[in-house]
């Protein structure tokens, strides 16, 4: 029988000596959801999605995958988990192509020991294939990352999670920096992950995203959970009154 969750945290906390920066955070997300994260800096937001990629260990707390509970020790297994992190930055390395960026660490080899070389062909193919589902044109797979705009790198790190096959995504701050159509293009490339079936953790500061883009709004404050509610259930003034603390009692989705 399939787990009816996808992704279950139970109780997460993170501390540093006396700094509490997650308090006993908990959340269930089904597979083919998307979850908005919000929350003022400051409030845990990076602290639970380097748990959850594998940067940091909890300090208690477990996370569930599919009904097991999994200790994400690395972001390597975390990707091996099938979750991918787009950071802010994006992780790109400026002197390496957009075949080899989507590549960085899962590089193809043909052969064996000294008569082994990289599978370049078969890479750029698979990249090209990766880019070719998304709303964003990148002129080629061949082409040095630093002469790409800003929606075309945020293109070739989604381009990653797609070739990966990951359940869960967790994408910070996506159109941050980005202008007006650069930002509608993310957005779109963000709508072919959705229709892939892929699980979004969604972290953002723009409420009109966060209202647009997801099925349930986690706020955080102060390192707790203030809320979970249904995106078509809340308003943005009332998120905004969560983040903010003028709104006390938490909320819960039904």
């Amino acid at each position: 029988m399939k787990n009816e969750f996808l992704l279950r945290v139970t109780d997460l906390s993170k501390s540093y000596g006396a700094v509490q920066a997650l308090q006993g955070v908990s959340f269930n997300m089904r597979a083919g959801e998307t979850i908005a994260l919000v929350g003022d800096n400051g409030a845990g937001k990076s602290t639970l999605v380097k748990l959850l990629s594998g940067v940091l260990r909890p300090t208690s707390g477990s996370i569930d995958l599919n009904g097991s509970t999994v200790d994400l020790t690395s972001p390597d297994v975390a990707r091996s988990n099938g979750i991918e992190t787009v950071y802010q930055d994006l992780g790109l390395c400026n002197n390496l192509t957009v075949a080899e960026n989507i590549f960085l660490g899962r590089e193809e080899i043909v052969g064996w020991g000294p008569f082994s070389f990289l599978a370049r062909a078969r890479m750029r193919q698979k990249a090209k294939q990766a880019l070719d589902g998304l709303s964003i044109n990148v002129p080629s797979p061949d082409q040095n990352v630093t002469g790409l705009s800003g929606g075309q790198r945020q293109a070739v790190s989604i381009a990653r999670t797609r070739l990966w096959k990951s359940t869960l995504v967790m994408l910070d701050e996506p159109t941050a920096a980005l202008g007006v159509q650069e930002t509608a293009k993310a957005m779109e490339a963000v709508r072919r992950l959705q229709k892939a079936g892929v699980a979004i953790i969604l972290i953002t500061h723009s409420m009109p995203m966060a209202k647009e883009m997801s099925d349930r709004v986690v706020v955080l404050r102060r390192g707790k959970k203030v809320g979970d509610v249904r995106t078509d259930s809340v308003s943005g003034d009332e998120i905004v009154s969560l983040i903010t603390g003028a709104r006390e009692q938490q909320i819960e989705a039904a």
